[in-house]
Parts: structure tokens; sequence; C-alpha cells
């Protein structure tokens, strides 16, 4: 099992799938080819799940799980965030890597505004996006930076812990929901007492701990949290829609004064077909954009101000960073089209600056690959060495 998800990971994956009656699968450049060529039987897959589940207690009650979430790492092939689940009556596992190293804002080539954003005293920031769109990374990227360049104690509250940081110039507590503490909940309000300047929560998933965050951002921290949404403007629709009608004047209120910035993401494959690109959507709440909130009506008049306010206050559209992805040559005019926002938009910005020869400047991302995304070569077979703890052995396959 570890020589293939060290295969895995060496080939660049970010998820490694696990299956009764599938073969090994993994996420490579956004698509999920297959490692191996034998499929697992039933009991194969529980005896992995067996070994990467390290609580002793939960090692007993292996039978009776049915959705389990923890993390594990060998030496010398990474660490990984678990999720274990149950179909068809069988396990099936999930494995998200997670680098040894954090990551710099500079190294995930994200827009310079985000140090800024960083920088914040006070206010809350959330970094959204759909699943596998790099959200996790991003916040780790915004702690690292805090975590180098400020005198600050920093408190994050992870399911399960997945960067780990080491203290620098901040002093930071990682607490791990489960081992550490009981839920975001229960976390987030003792860490009201803990003497915090930075909190980072991994998920914010129902009203009382979107409230509890907000109070925080109120008394002066700097909160930092994700949610699952495709851009800004739908960011804040989201948490509104959260509370009940009769409490979200309040809310919009709170939001307005609370909201430092939206940073919004999405993964799209390289031109080059070497890996992915992140293009994002930032939000910087400025006095306008907070009159928007308050008021409620006028919400998609947000993105006008985004447009217009990239040069002094570090604001963009996904339209806007995706025209710049197309015209440096990173990604393709076609992926960059079906992911726009407004695409007839996107195509007038491409005119303009007189980008829509990038369509032609990288014919391979446009041919054969859905939305012009390079497709991963097609695997060549190669037999691994038959003692590899399955009996009959499992076939690699080439990347």
């Amino acid at each position: 099992m570890q020589r293939i998800i060290k295969a895995a990971v060496d080939r660049g994956a970010s998820d490694v799938h696990i299956k009764a009656g599938d073969v090994f699968r993994a996420r490579i450049n956004g698509e999920l080819v297959p490692l191996t060529r034998q499929a697992l039987t039933p009991e194969q897959t529980r005896a992995i799940a067996l070994d990467l589940i390290r609580n002793e207690e939960d090692r007993k009650r292996i039978d009776s799980i049915t959705d389990y979430d923890c993390g594990w790492g060998a030496q010398g092939i990474g660490r990984f965030r678990v999720n274990i689940l149950r179909q068809r009556g069988s396990f099936a596992i999930v494995m998200r890597v997670i680098p040894f190293e954090v990551p710099t804002v500079e190294q995930l080539r994200l827009p310079p505004a985000l140090t800024k954003i960083a920088e914040a005293e006070r206010g809350m920031v959330l970094v959204t996006g759909v699943t596998g769109s790099g959200k996790s990374t991003t916040m780790a990227a915004l702690v690292n930076y805090i975590n180098t360049n400020e005198n600050r104690h920093i408190i994050t509250l992870e399911n399960p812990i997945e960067f780990l940081h080491r203290d620098l110039k901040s002093s930071l507590t990682q607490r791990e929901i489960g081992a550490d503490t009981e839920s975001f909940k229960m976390g987030l309000r003792a860490a009201l007492r803990q003497d915090p300047d930075v909190i980072m929560i991994g998920e914010m998933r129902d009203a009382e701990t979107i409230d509890t965050a907000i109070k925080a951002a109120e008394t002066g921290h700097l909160l930092i949290s994700t949610l699952h949404t495709p851009d800004a403007i739908s960011t804040i629709m989201r948490i509104m829609a959260m509370f009940p009608p009769q409490e979200q004047a309040v809310v919009r209120i709170r939001l307005a004064e609370s909201l430092h910035a939206v940073i919004s993401q999405r993964l799209l494959p390289r031109a080059d077909g070497k890996g992915r690109v992140a293009a994002a959507e930032i939000l910087v709440v400025t006095p306008t954009i907070r009159d928007l909130i308050v008021d409620g009506g006028n919400l998609p008049e947000i993105r006008d101000y985004m447009s217009e306010g990239k040069e002094q206050y570090g604001m963009q559209t996904f339209d806007q960073h995706l025209t710049e992805l197309v015209l440096s040559g990173d990604v393709s005019y076609e992926v960059a089209h079906a992911n726009a926002s407004k695409p007839s938009d996107f195509e007038l910005q491409m005119r303009t600056f007189g980008g829509m020869s990038k369509k032609a400047a990288h014919p391979g991302a446009a041919g054969g690959a859905p939305n012009g995304g390079a497709r991963t070569p097609a695997p060549q077979p190669e037999t691994a060495p038959a003692d590899n703890g399955f009996g009959s052995g499992l076939d690699f396959l080439n990347p």
C-alpha cells in the first residue's frame, strides 16, 4: 500500500482513491487516473483502512465505522488527510496529499494582494471555492505569511490538522477537532479566552459557528476561514441565507462591519499540461462595498467595484485574472473562457488586450481534452514486483 501511495505522490497526485472492487486511482493535474490494474477486494480495503487508523479505540470499532476522518503520515512518503467511508457495505478511502513544506503566497503564484490582506489587524477573511480548489493550501500560506512576519498568537482549529507550522515570529497553537477540542463551535468559543491575535477555522459549517466567528472579528481579532461558495458575491449571500429571515437585517450590518476580504479561487489546468494554476477573485471590503452589504438589494454591483478597485485596493474579478493568465500563456483561451463568470465580458476583455490569438498559441491544449485542458498521456503497463503484501501482486501503470 505504501509503495503505491508513494508512486502516486511522486507523480504529483493531489488525492488517492481506494475502493473495494476498483483499482487504486489518483487525481493528477485534476484528472482521476488509474495507478494499478488489479481491483481491490473488500478484505484488502478493510486492511488498508485499519492501517490508516492510528487511534487504538477507533481501530477496535473498525467494523462499525461508516464515516471517519483522520490524519496519516509515513516517513519518505508524506502526510495525508484521510476520509474513510462505506459504500455498498465495503470500505472506501480518499486521501488528500498534504505537503511537508508549508507553502508561501509566492510559491502558489497567488496575487500579491493576499499578503496585504494577511497584514490586517482585525476582521474576517474568507477563502472560498469548490471542493479541491486549494482553499486549505491558501489558508496555510496566509498563516505562514503572518507567522513569518508578525509577532502574534495564532490559533488554528482543524479537522484533521493538515499543514504543520513551526513557531517563527508568531506563536502557533494547532488544535484538532475530536482530539484537542470537541467541535469547531466549542473550540472557537474557547479560543476567544486564549489571548489570540489570529484564529484560523478549517471550515464554517453552520450559523452558530459563523455567528461566533463574526463576534471574534468584532472583538478585534483576525479570523480566517473557508466556505464552499464559488465567488465573492455568493459568499455574502450564503452567509445571509444561513440565518432566519427576521435576523438577516442585523446580520447584514454585523457582516458589513466585520468582513475584511473574500478570496475565491478555482484551479485550472496549465496550458503546457504541467500541473494546475489558481485563478483568484479578490474582494476587499471598502466603505462603498460595506454600504452595499448593509443594503442587501444591490449585491451584484459589487462585481463592478471589484473590477475598478484593482489598482487601489488589489481587488479583481475572476474574469480579470483569467485574462492575465491567458495573456501570460499560463492557461489556454478555451479553459479560461469555460471558467469565466461572464463569458461575454471575458471575450470583450480579451479583444481589448489583443489576447484572442492566444487561442491558437496552444493548439495542444485545445485538442482532445474537455474545455481545452491538457490530458494525461495514456498509461502504459508495467508489472510491479509480486511481493507487495497483496498475495498475487498489483500491476502498476506508468504515467
